[in-house]
């Protein structure tokens, strides 16, 4: 794609970044600071909305900042062997594979409290006993993913 340089707003658009996004990616370092006009507005070259779009797309597989940050560094060596990129991705792939096993086990337990619900009245719900003691639960798989969710 041809990318003259465009305001933080058209990048904005071009990537469906959010501007606030994109100004914190130039604060943490991802994207480099922009070329500015003589009054001062940011103006953002073919580079910069590649760059981005990269980010973009990596943080919609879910790969975290840091992961982010060491894959762009090895862009910048291409005669490199793609080892490193490999294990931060199976790095990555393990993680998801451990939160899908998390996430089943927590489907389970809301099955098991859906099922044990017979109606009636609140002080007799199931639903709301097992989520006042966690020891109702058969399993503490979903306190792992809550730290897990509450870490990102």
């Amino acid at each position: 794609m041809e990318w003259d340089l465009k305001s933080i707003g058209a990048l904005s658009k071009a990537t469906n970044v959010k501007v606030t996004t994109i100004r914190y990616y130039e604060s943490i370092g991802l994207l480099a600071e922009p070329e500015r006009t003589e009054s001062g507005r940011r103006v953002y070259g073919g580079e910069t909305f590649e760059r981005l779009r990269f980010i973009r797309h990596a943080r919609d597989l879910g790969f975290e900042i840091d992961a982010i940050r060491e894959l762009i560094e090895l862009q910048s060596s291409e005669e490199q062997d793609c080892s490193h990129v490999d294990g931060i991705a199976r790095r990555h792939l393990t993680g998801v594979r451990n939160r899908i096993e998390q996430l089943r086990s927590l489907e389970s337990e809301l099955e098991r409290m859906l099922d044990q619900c017979r109606g009636g009245k609140i002080e007799q719900c199931a639903i709301m006993e097992s989520l006042a003691d966690h020891e109702h639960c058969i399993s503490d798989q979903h306190e792992k993913l809550d730290m897990l969710l509450q870490s990102k």
